[in-house]
């Protein structure tokens, strides 16, 4: 079909468009954001099942938002964008109706799975949507306040869903979803209503397709289930890990050769491109876990409320939401490999600092790195997009940003399952290392163990009660110095990479760039923005 398209909309339909588009976004980014803070409540609730399982929920959920992305494409292309879109909120409403009945845990996991699916849809849309509406001379501005909701799901989306868990119950998030969904289907119906599009029937890699998502499952079920089932003893899990390796290949040698790739292996041959890649996915692979760590660990080690843990992540949009609107300026006349360096040397020191972090009842030891690390998560994503588009050109702009889109979002549900898995291991190193230490086992003198054993028992307590409490305090701080670990370790990863991104070219805006251009070069860098 090809027939011409219909002004766009003006007056106070235009500002309705807007709120709906934005509130869309927010139901996606939010429930994503705000899962994480009642991840204990869904784990005490759904048989009991231990957080790391329900942690399946949340990667699982990033891998279908990534496989999400290059679909919305494909159907906006057959169907029309805001078809798609109401489709796809519809089909969200329903999951989230799933999820919110659930009883069991495979029942919530596939409800989460669907969620994800179907809001990977929207993020590619939301975009194109905004981009067809807004004229030329207001697409910037709209891009720009579009991309100050790209740090909610790390900032109020972690308190907002603290304080449902803890006021109304966990089931009531999923609940609010299903108003909001349909909400933002009905409105955009009535808004889009006819609205007519050039239908294109571009070739879908379904070989790719499916190959990429064998080997993003694949590896993020070997992450998830590992620590539980005993990693390679598990029949399952090594059949698993054979179905990976063979697959890889597979899927590089038919991405090499097809003409319109899922995943453009080709452009790794520019080195801005590859170097802006690595930066952007191992960076967003520490973020993502490590903050997904901290508000989990928060509850379950230090008895924070869920609210009182999200609280802890708001201060960081104090600084955030600034950063990102002069990052915009700033990488336009700065070479950006300067603000990249900087801005991984700044999270090295600010997670350095949280690695410190010793006192279960400060509140302000964790208050100020936080809000030291808002500033340098809202200088994170411009350069790098800015450092790995520099040397491309036409469709290799767009494929490259959504190959570095889908390739951050499961890379992010790969750090939450990483910093698990190092917080598994390094836990009984420490509880060891504390017992022999405190004990009097590597120095007899230094018995802190029997001494403050011996006051909780002229206290009156029971030998059982003390051993008890001791275990518990030792148990505590070896949580807590196995979290610091992880936070210690991303941090030397930063100076890594700090030093990675000087290997790139240097880069330069065009003096001249035509507006055709410069729209997809924002279009491309506020697409990789969108986070989980």
């Amino acid at each position: 079909m090809s027939r011409r398209l219909p002004k766009r909309l003006k007056g106070w339909p235009f500002i309705l468009f807007n709120i709906t588009l934005g509130l869309g976004h927010i139901v996606v980014m939010f429930n994503a954001g705000s899962y994480v803070a009642l991840l204990p409540h869904v784990a005490g609730d759904l048989e009991g099942v231990l957080p790391s399982f329900l942690s399946w929920a949340q990667t699982d959920f990033m891998i279908a938002l990534a496989l999400g992305i290059p679909i919305g494409r494909t159907l906006s292309d057959r169907f029309g964008n805001y078809r798609v879109f109401i489709g796809a909120f519809l089909v969200y409403a329903i999951a989230s109706y799933l999820g919110g009945i659930s009883q069991t845990h495979w029942e919530f996991l596939n409800a989460r799975i669907l969620q994800g699916f179907t809001g990977g849809l929207t993020i590619f849309l939301s975009q194109d949507m905004l981009l067809r509406e807004y004229p030329d001379r207001l697409k910037s501005l709209g891009l720009a306040i579009w991309g100050l909701l790209t740090i909610t799901p790390f900032t109020i989306g972690l308190p907002v869903g603290g304080w449902i868990a803890d006021d109304l119950g966990w089931r009531y998030l999923f609940y609010l979803d299903v108003v909001l969904s349909m909400i933002v289907a009905g409105f955009m119906g009535s808004l889009l209503y006819g609205r007519e599009f050039h239908r294109q029937r571009t070739r879908f890699d379904f070989v790719g397709f499916f190959l990429l998502a064998v080997i993003l499952v694949g590896i993020q079920t070997l992450l998830n289930m590992g620590n539980d089932f005993d990693w390679l003893d598990s029949i399952f899990l090594r059949g698993v890990l054979i179905v990976v390796i063979a697959a890889v290949p597979c899927f590089v040698i038919w991405e090499l050769g097809e003409r319109r790739p899922i995943l453009d292996l080709r452009l790794f041959a520019d080195r801005n491109f590859t170097i802006g890649l690595i930066c952007l996915v191992v960076g967003f692979f520490s973020i993502q876990g490590l903050l997904t760590l901290l508000i989990v660990q928060l509850q379950l080690l230090m008895g924070y409320s869920s609210l009182l843990a999200g609280i802890v992540f708001l201060p960081m949009i104090l600084l955030g939401a600034p950063m990102i609107a002069l990052m915009h300026e700033l990488s336009k006349r700065v070479d950006v490999r300067l603000l990249v360096c900087l801005n991984f040397l700044g999270f090295a020191f600010t997670l350095y600092w949280i690695g410190l972090y010793d006192d279960p009842h400060s509140f302000d030891q964790i208050f100020w790195p936080m809000l030291l690390e808002g500033f340098f998560l809202g200088s994170f994503f411009t350069p790098i997009t800015v450092l790995t588009l520099h040397r491309l050109s036409g469709v290799q702009v767009m494929r490259a940003a959504e190959a570095a889109n889908l390739l951050r979002i499961a890379a992010g549900g790969f750090g939450i399952t990483f910093q698990g898995i190092v917080l598994f291991r390094r836990t009984p190193f420490h509880q060891l290392h504390l017992a022999n230490h405190f004990g009097g086992r590597q120095f007899a003198s230094f018995d802190v163990l029997r001494g403050f054993s011996t006051k909780l028992e002229d206290a009156g307590l029971g030998s059982a009660m003390v051993n008890g409490k001791l275990l518990a305090l030792v148990k505590q701080y070896a949580g807590i110095l196995a979290m610091s670990d992880a936070f210690l370790f991303a941090s030397y990863m930063f100076v890594g990479l700090a030093t990675l991104v000087w290997l790139a070219y240097p880069t330069q805006l065009p003096f001249h760039p035509s507006l055709e251009e410069e729209v997809l070069e924002m279009r491309a860098e506020e697409l990789m923005e969108e986070p989980p």
